[in-house]
């Protein structure tokens, strides 16, 4: 179905400069994020008709409700995108909306950069279709920018077409997904709600209930300095004890070579002197026994390492993020094949596989809520070579509108 201000909601929400900040500690990371969901999303929201539309100072979400039409249908759903996005250029975005794209190469505004099929066979999917890209200088912001549109657009279809029956729907907009810590303070008797999904999927048809279990490695290498040219015996180069390290890592389990349930340890930094060096590494898999053997492989390179100097030099900080929603989720999928039944309806075939990462919904299926993740259309997401397409945005319109309806 068409839904006319879609499009006209998604490029306004883009054009806002909403990035976290991994380094702030107020919630949410920045003000601009506040200020998008007090300034823009709330009186929105009003307008369509939502009501009890509040803001969480303690957590930074915007919730908003829309009351069921249909006293039997008492299932209570929730829709959840996040307004934040992620560590690339995110101001001054300037979208190009390339109508009835025909299959070749998208020039990105006035810079050197293109969309080549070549580069990105996934272009091949969208010919005939109206794609939103950037101008090549900054991101796009479709993740989870295009989420938001479609909850809105879907909220305000809902409260235009009474006839269409529904229980109550909750929706929520939240910070900080993108640095990791979005979900930390969600308010699960706030949201009350018997499930959710998060709109915060890629391609047409995602529908993903397993994520990652991830932990976080931050290692500290204290060397001793001394003049190389009487280092023999005395000199221990941190940086060198860094390199020897991460050389003890399973060379094949690395972000770049891995797929599918593959997990991995993936080296984000390295910096440091003779003196002292630092390394951050994240820890991803998709089994509990797999992970807690990546996270023990850790320490026991240290304790290796350690016992060779005969003094710990090496000091490993493990902190674990979040974990594998599949094992909320399995033990009701009530909300995974409501999902499924209208996606086939529509003649979407449902992609059902794991995200290699995760979403606020990991967290808060363990809080409570069972929450799986759903397309919201972006690709190439992150940078300057993200796009979405208007279709697929129209039909995750359509996903969410067919759930809100559901009736056993």
């Amino acid at each position: 179905m068409t839904y006319d201000k879609l499009l006209d909601r998604f490029l306004t929400y883009v054009k806002i400069n909403t990035r976290s900040n991994p380094d702030s500690t107020t919630t949410p990371t920045t003000d601009s994020q506040k200020d998008f969901v007090l300034n823009v999303l709330k009186p929105e929201m009003e307008n369509i008709g939502l009501e009890n539309v509040h803001y969480l100072l303690h957590n930074g979400y915007l919730v908003g409700t829309l009351p069921a039409n249909d006293e039997t249908m008492t299932r209570k759903i929730g829709f959840i995108s996040h307004v934040d996005t992620a560590d690339f250029n995110a101001e001054g975005v300037n979208p190009q909306v390339i109508s009835n794209y025909d299959g070749g190469v998208i020039q990105l505004g006035d810079t050197n950069y293109q969309l080549n099929p070549k580069d990105f066979p996934n272009l091949n999917n969208y010919h005939g279709q109206t794609l939103i890209t950037t101008d090549g200088t900054t991101l796009l912001g479709a993740d989870d920018k295009s989420g938001i549109a479609e909850i809105m657009t879907a909220m305000a279809y809902l409260v235009s077409h009474p006839e269409i029956k529904h229980g109550e729907i909750r929706v929520g907009f939240g910070p900080d997904e993108e640095i990791g810590i979005g979900a930390n303070k969600f308010d699960v008797a706030d949201f009350d709600v018997d499930f959710a999904y998060t709109v915060d999927g890629g391609p047409l048809g995602e529908l993903q209930y397993e994520t990652f279990s991830a932990a976080g490695a931050e290692i500290k290498f204290l060397g001793r300095n001394v003049h190389p040219g009487t280092a023999k015996g005395q000199m221990i180069n941190a940086l060198q004890l860094a390199m020897d390290y991460h050389k003890e890592l399973p060379k094949t389990d690395r972000p770049e070579l891995t797929e599918g349930y593959e997990g991995f340890f993936h080296l984000l930094s390295l910096s440091g002197t003779v003196e002292e060096a630092n390394a951050s590494y994240i820890i991803r898999d998709f089994e509990d026994d797999n992970f807690l053997r990546r996270k023990a492989l850790m320490e026991k390179i240290a304790k290796q390492i350690n016992n060779d100097l005969g003094e710990e030099r090496v000091l490993v900080t493990l902190s674990d993020r979040y974990y594998n929603m599949k094992k909320v989720i399995e033990k009701d999928m009530t909300s995974v094949e409501i999902a499924k039944h209208v996606m086939e309806s529509l003649d979407i075939k449902p992609v059902i596989e794991p995200i290699r990462g995760g979403t606020d919904g990991s967290k808060i299926s363990f809080m409570g809520i069972p929450t799986p993740n759903i397309f919201a259309g972006g690709e190439n997401m992150h940078g300057r070579f993200e796009f979405v397409s208007l279709e697929t945005m129209e039909k995750a319109v359509d996903v969410i509108i067919g759930i809100a309806s559901f009736k056993d």
